[in-house]
C-alpha cells in the first residue's frame, strides 16, 4: 500500500515511516522541516519538503503517487505557545488538516490514521482515562486536535471517509536509528538525558507536593516503537472500525523521581536536578486505559519496563548528541 506520512521527518512520524517500510509499504513523506529533520526520513521513503496544508504540494504528491492511505502526524504541538498564539494552532492543526482531507477526497483516498492527543481530555476526572472520559481541553492545542476529530466524524458521516484517531500521552524512547531530535525538547526523559550530556545546566522538577507516592507528578510513558505499531494496527483494522477512536498508553504510571532514578540506573550517572514550583495546569496523575485498543486493534505495548524505554533513549541520544546534525 502507498501511504502518505505527514510530519514523517519528525520524531514519531519518522519511526512510523520506518515501520511501514519494514512491512513492505510504499512511503511518501511530506514535512516542512520546522521541527523534523531531512536525515530522519528513512531510506526508501520518497520525500517532499513543504507544508501538509499546501494544496499545490499535496496535488503534486497525489498526482505522482497512488496514495491509498494517509498517516497524519504533522501538527503544532507546543502547549505553552498554544496559549499565547491560538490562531497558529487552529490554522495548522485544523484548517490545514481540512485542506488535506479535501485533496484526499478529490483524489479518491478514503483512509486516514490521525495522530491525536490526550490533551483533548483536559484535566482528568478519573484515572485511568478511557475513551468515555469527557473531552474538555484546557489549551488551544488540545482544542484544535479535538475539533479535527469532529471534522473526521462529519467526513465519515457525509463522505464515507474511514478514519481512526489515536490519542496518547508521553511518547518516549527511540528506535536504533531514530529518536527525539526536536529543536525544542520539553519531555522529561530526553531533557534528563540532555542534563547528563551537559546540554543544559540542570533538570528542574516542577512540584514535589502532589498527592502521589513521592510528591511528584505521575505520567504514562509509551515507547515510540509501540506507537508506530499502533498506527500500523489501526491501518490494518480500518475496514472493520472505520470511525474508531482509541487511547494508547503503557497501562502504568511513573513519577518524575522514578524516571530520574531509572535514568541514573541505566546510565550509571547522577542527574543534576532541583525542585521548582508547580507549573499551572499540571495534573497530579495522567494514565491512559488502552483496553479498547487491545480488544479491537489487537495492540499491546511491547516495551513496558521504564528502564527499557529509558535505555533506548539513552543509546540514541548518547550516539547522536547533536541529533541528526
Amino acid at each position: 500500500m502507498a501511504v502518505l506520512v505527514t510530519g514523517g521527518a519528525g520524531y514519531i512520524g519518522s519511526v512510523c515511516s520506518e515501520v511501514l517500510l519494514n512491512k513492505g509499504h510504499d512511503v511518501i513523506v511530506v514535512d516542512n522541516l520546522q521541527e523534523g529533520h531531512r536525515k530522519g526520513v528513512p531510506d526508501g521513503a520518497v520525500f517532499y519538503e513543504g507544508d501538509f496544508g499546501d494544496r499545490s504540494v499535496l496535488e503534486a504528491i497525489f498526482c505522482n503517487h497512488p496514495v491509498e492511505a494517509v498517516m497524519h502526524f504533522a501538527a503544532d504541538t507546543r502547549v505553552e505557545t498554544s496559549m499565547t498564539d491560538p490562531g497558529q494552532f487552529f490554522r495548522n492543526n485544523l484548517a490545514n488538516g481540512i485542506t488535506l482531507l479535501n485533496v484526499m477526497r478529490e483524489r479518491g483516498c478514503e483512509k486516514i490514521i490521525f495522530s491525536s492527543t490526550a490533551a483533548t481530555f483536559g484535566e482528568p476526572q478519573y484515572i485511568p482515562v478511557d475513551e468515555q472520559h469527557p473531552q474538555v481541553p484546557v489549551n488551544s492545542y488540545g482544542e484544535s486536535k479535538l475539533m479535527f476529530e469532529r471534522v473526521l466524524d462529519w467526513y465519515h458521516r457525509a463522505y464515507g471517509l474511514q478514519f481512526i484517531a489515536l490519542r496518547y500521552f508521553n511518547a518516549a524512547g527511540a528506535s536504533k536509528k531514530r529518536g527525539d531530535a526536536k529543536r525544542t525538547i520539553t519531555l522529561l526523559i530526553p531533557v534528563t538525558i540532555q542534563a547528563l550530556l551537559g546540554q543544559r545546566e540542570k533538570l528542574f522538577i516542577f512540584g514535589n507536593d502532589y498527592d502521589t507516592r513521592d510528591g511528584t507528578c505521575i505520567r504514562d510513558y509509551i515507547h515510540v516503537e509501540d506507537l508506530a505499531h499502533a498506527h500500523l494496527c489501526a491501518l490494518e483494522k480500518l475496514d472493520e472500525y472505520p470511525s474508531g477512536k482509541y487511547n494508547l498508553g503503557n497501562g502504568q504510571g511513573f513519577t518524575n523521581l522514578e524516571v530520574i532514578k531509572a535514568v541514573e540506573e541505566v546510565t550509571g550517572k547522577t542527574v543534576p536536578c532541583e525542585f521548582a514550583p508547580r507549573r499551572p495546569g499540571d495534573p497530579a496523575v495522567l494514565i491512559a486505559s488502552s483496553d479498547l485498543a487491545h480488544r479491537e486493534l489487537g495492540w499491546t505495548p511491547r516495551h513496558r519496563r521504564l528502564e527499557d524505554i529509558v535505555a533506548s533513549a539513552w543509546h540514541w541520544h548518547s550516539a547522536h548528541p547533536k541529533g541528526y546534525e
